[in-house]
């Protein structure tokens, strides 16, 4: 049963980003130092969500929610703009999501998130405060005791996310032998080793990142208004992960920022300032109980 269950939850892998639905709780902790740039990025997330079974074999709706505070220290004690109004942040996601099988062993996935994304200085929520977020996505596994597969096909949207246009969610998961096993696609990829039961490795490039409101706007050079903050990151590095148990691990990582912007931008997503930001690395823990 657990298996079955599990498979319902895969069509959310999110690296960030983003969080995955097989998850039904989790504390997670993100840090990118300000060595060599003007910003220090701090983000506390908490995630929960329960998958509700549904009349019909094989259909589920799975209710949760996705709560995240984001902490910016500027280094910098003369950029152009009230620091204060832009170094704290907060995003709530409400999570609807629905799965059901389709033909030729195919399943179909799809996620609602409503919520809020603004600075910690709003006094009160407006409509600018209020974002979308949805996935559609189908899902093969491919039967084998020995080496299974799995291929994941979509398209991701979010307006609280660091891209924020409309991405394809194409993964392909393949286990070639006993110990290793890899997934490759966009928003992630990776290449893991089973070193045991309990601790394995794991190689990983992905896309992260955040956009935020900024409520009433920010002055930015005495001339412009900043009403949207915008970071996005493309990283890869290394993970291990421990597992105390069958559903409840700690994953561990290190990982180098390839590329890495902070941009504020206006009303009509226009870059009106770029916040200097060369700052390489990027450290994770995330502690999760999952089906």
């Amino acid at each position: 049963m657990h298996h079955k269950i599990l498979i319902l939850f895969l069509f959310l892998i999110t690296g960030s980003a983003s969080a995955q639905l097989s998850d039904l709780a989790r504390i997670d902790f993100t840090f990118i130092p300000n060595k060599n740039s003007d910003v220090e990025y701090t983000r506390s997330r908490v995630l929960i969500n329960a998958p509700i079974p549904l009349k019909g074999e094989g259909k589920y709706l799975f209710l949760g929610f996705d709560y995240s505070n984001i902490h910016l220290r500027f280094k910098d004690e003369e950029l152009p703009f009230d620091r204060n109004q832009l170094n704290d942040f907060r995003i709530l996601d409400f999570t609807i999501g629905y799965t059901q099988p389709l033909k030729n062993d195919w399943r179909l996935g799809v996620r609602f998130q409503p919520g809020i994304s603004t600075n910690h200085t709003a006094r009160n929520l407006t409509v600018d405060d209020i974002v979308f977020s949805g996935d559609l996505v189908f899902i093969k596994k491919y039967e084998d005791d020995y080496k299974p597969s799995r291929l994941i096909l979509g398209l991701s949207y979010s307006q609280n996310r660091g891209y924020l246009f409309p991405l394809p969610f194409i993964s392909y998961y393949k286990k070639f032998s006993a110990d290793w096993s890899y997934n490759l696609g966009i928003p992630k990829t990776n290449l893991q080793y089973h070193i045991s039961d309990k601790h394995r490795m794991k190689l990983f490039a992905q896309l992260d990142g955040f956009t935020s409101n900024v409520q009433n706007g920010a002055l930015v050079n005495d001339t412009d208004v900043a009403e949207l903050i915008n970071m996005s990151l493309i990283n890869g590095g290394l993970q291990y992960e421990y597992h105390f148990t069958e559903h409840f691990q700690l994953d561990l990582r290190a990982a180098y920022n390839f590329s890495l912007s902070n941009k504020l931008k206006d009303g009509d997503n226009n870059t009106i300032l770029t916040i200097d930001n060369d700052s390489r690395s990027y450290l994770r823990a995330v502690l999760k109980f999952k089906i």
